[in-house]
């Protein structure tokens, strides 16, 4: 499969918190030269429209395919042939959904989704402008907005990422040296591979969690979670 290329935004900026400690895309990704593994990882969260807006649909159609009762899909959407379609289920579009991914009933995508290789997009779920990697599991009740989980994330059932504050000012972006001004209204997480958020727990806009992090069960957790270890 050919490979996205936009042109360079704006000049990297260094962070003390880049994209490549959290996460990386693999090498097979028709999307790998899009995203910079030096830029800070909120700086991924803008991309993601504009990748979509350059993906080549039309290039990639693989034929009409017939799909259950009230499902909807978009005009700019690829879905791999092996995904699997529910019934009852919206794909708004622009959508990218990979290989081997599913998509359960009541699912909603919304604008700009890219879902790599065997993710689960759950049951009455919701996705507006994220990235799921690879190998990630949303899936029972969740809503994923301007976000971007690694490989191997687990969301529990009914955990939410919320991405705008309540007075809709800027969000920051959570460091280990404090909070980053990033000029977006609306921000959610960046979660590291491998990380876990237990059932019901909420994050607050702007919070980035290391690899291997676990949120626990029912929390309300906002900041930044160090690799490897436990939030509450």
């Amino acid at each position: 499969m050919s490979r996205v290329r936009i042109p360079s935004l704006a000049p990297v900026i260094s962070h003390k918190v880049n994209a490549s400690q959290l996460f990386q895309l693999p090498e097979d990704s028709p999307f790998k030269e899009c995203f910079s593994p030096e830029a800070p990882p909120w700086e991924w969260v803008s991309l993601i429209a504009v990748v979509l807006r350059a993906f080549d649909f039309d290039s990639h159609l693989s034929g009409r395919r017939s799909y259950p009762p009230g499902v909807t899909i978009g005009e700019q959407v690829f879905l791999h042939p092996s995904v699997e379609i529910p019934p009852y289920c919206v794909v708004q579009g622009p959508a990218y959904i990979g290989e081997g991914s599913e998509i359960r009933p009541g699912a909603y995508l919304r604008e700009n989704v890219i879902a790599g290789k065997n993710c689960v997009l759950g049951n009455s779920c919701e996705y507006k402008n994220c990235l799921l990697i690879e190998d990630v599991e949303t899936a029972h009740f969740n809503y994923v907005g301007d976000s971007i989980l690694g490989r191997g994330v687990r969301l529990g059932a009914g955990v939410k990422l919320a991405n705008l504050r309540f007075r809709a000012d800027p969000v920051d972006a959570h460091t280990p040296d404090g909070p980053v001004p990033t000029g977006l209204r609306k921000l959610g997480a960046m979660i590291g591979e491998e990380a876990q958020v237990g059932c019901n727990a909420a994050l607050q806009p702007g919070t980035v969690i290391g690899k291997r992090g676990i949120v626990m069960p029912c929390a309300a957790f906002g900041g930044y979670l160090r690799a490897g270890t436990v939030g509450a």
